[in-house]
């Protein structure tokens, strides 16, 4: 019955007029940027950061939230129609998408691809409804020393999720680390890493650095690729799936869902991952897994699926226990932290109109999705005509008035513009700037909970051992170090990305 309070209390927000314009203002720039190949949500947040700034708390995490998954949706439809993946999580989509599209079953994989969609985004908004809430009372539980080792556990298991080189990952974690902890120290007033710089006292301001690490260094990096050849769209043919199709697509749909919903929660899982493992057990445990490639309705059901399950539970960890899983879920931090408002359970019982209204946006939001999707192919398919020098220019003029609009400050202008040079290096050299991320992000909150937990215990680093909760994460984090370490666990984690 409490349940059913929280959500009329949500629904009552989330359906208010400025509230829904909000929300489908996010679920149709998500959609579009999804389409668009080369953005991707995690830059359009990032730009979008300081139009937070004028919006109330309420509407701006609705729009942003909407952004994210808006995306996921978006980004099946050109991997489809086009082979051509708007979004990371949609690549694996491309490859049996494209195949039914070319047997003239576009429609069909559409149609699947936004009922999946929507019925694991419906699944991780009920988990978030019904898990949240127990989390956060289980949050109450904590002190520095369980929250040190909680972040400590996530900037573990980012090193362990992340595509590529172990080595690189722990290097970009340790960069965003040291670069947190730019600014003056709270304790003895020192200042830190600001090399003389006035600017630079109060720490390096969050939405400069992710739009330059993100939204310009992503338009950098794609300037400097060779220009494809212009795509020709798939005809998209009748939208119902065959009673084949839907009885093979059915279970896809629900192991796609169990999985994404389960990386989700996971630091450093969220949609990517989800989507590919996703694909890879379909084909573990397909009957004839030499379908998969040729056109088979499952590759396209079940990383649809994952992927939109993953984007829904990565909220889980931030709106409970207040520490960002994925990129995503850090640029969302900032905006809650622009609004004033503090990640973790505190929410729930302070802010409880918030917490429960973006849980009802999120429904609202996935149906919203569904209904405009599928009736505005024809429009995302003719978006893709515009030239990319046309788009990129407005892009950057974006990016420089937010980044100026902050503070009135051509200094963090500049800063945008070093970050973006920064993430271009880092593209050039096959490294993430998701875990460089999240050790910024986690950095200054790690330092803070341990000096706590060193005055709680009067210096001795003991405290971390003693109390059980603290000593599991500890324990859990361990384990994750110990995987890297064995052989065959490090050959599968290299593989994980490529065997799709």
């Amino acid at each position: 019955m409490e349940l059913l309070q929280n959500l009329a209390l949500g629904f009552g927000g989330a359906v208010s007029p400025i509230n829904l314009l909000f929300c489908l203002f996010g679920c149709l720039i998500g959609t579009l940027i999804g389409v668009l190949p080369g953005i991707g949500p995690i830059a359009t947040i990032a730009m979008l950061l300081p139009i937070t700034f004028g919006l109330s708390p309420l509407g701006a995490l609705i729009m942003l939230a909407g952004i994210y998954y808006g995306a996921q949706y978006g980004g099946s439809t050109t991997a489809i129609l086009l082979k051509l993946p708007g979004e990371s999580s949609s690549v694996v989509t491309c490859i049996d998408g494209y195949e039914m599209a070319q047997k003239g079953r576009a429609g069909a994989a559409l149609t699947i691809a936004a009922v999946g969609s929507f019925f694991a985004g419906t699944v991780g908004t009920l988990l978030i409804a019904g898990f949240a809430p127990i989390l956060a009372s289980f949050a109450e539980k904590f002190r520095s020393p369980e929250y040190f080792s909680l972040m400590l556990f996530g900037l573990i298991a980012a090193v362990v999720l992340a595509q590529g080189s172990i080595i690189k990952a722990i290097g970009m974690i340790v960069l965003g680390l040291l670069l947190g902890l730019t600014g003056t120290e709270s304790q003895s007033g020192t200042a830190r890493f600001t090399f003389g710089v006035p600017e630079l006292y109060d720490g390096i301001d969050f939405v400069p650095l992710a739009m330059g690490l993100f939204g310009f260094a992503e338009i950098m990096t794609n300037l400097d690729r060779r220009g494809r050849d212009r795509a020709t769209a798939a005809p998209v043919g009748g939208m119902m799936p065959t009673r084949e199709e839907i009885r093979r697509s059915i279970p896809a749909i629900l192991r796609g869902t169990f999985i994404g919903s389960l990386l989700g929660i996971l630091p450093g899982g969220g949609a990517v991952l989800s989507a590919f493992a996703a694909y890879t057990l379909e084909k573990k445990i397909a009957k004839d897994p030499s379908i998969f490639g040729r056109g088979a309705v499952e590759g396209v059901a079940a990383p649809e699926s994952a992927n939109n399950a993953g984007a829904q539970t990565s909220f889980i960890p931030l709106l409970t226990l207040g520490i960002p899983s994925t990129p995503v879920m850090a640029l969302m931090m900032g905006a809650m932290t622009i609004q004033g408002i503090a990640p973790g359970s505190a929410i729930l019982t302070e802010r409880p109109e918030l917490f429960w209204g973006m849980i009802a946006s999120m429904w609202v939001g996935n149906l919203m999705l569904v209904i405009i999707n599928l009736p505005l192919i024809g429009i995302w398919i003719k978006l893709l005509q515009v030239p990319y020098r046309l788009l990129f220019p407005c892009i950057l003029v974006l990016c420089c008035v937010g980044a100026y609009s902050i503070s009135s400050s051509t200094f963090l202008v500049m800063m945008m513009a070093g970050f973006a040079l920064l993430g271009y290096v880092f593209a050039k050299i096959g490294c993430e700037g998701a875990p460089f991320l999240l050790g910024f992000v986690l950095g200054p909150l790690m330092e803070e909970n341990f000096r706590r937990s060193m005055v709680l215990s009067f210096g001795d680093p003991v405290i971390f051992v003693q109390r059980p909760i603290s000593l599991t994460i500890l324990l859990a984090a361990v384990a994750l170090i110990l995987l890297i370490v064995i052989p065959q666990f490090r050959s599968t984690r290299e593989v994980a990305f490529q065997d799709p």
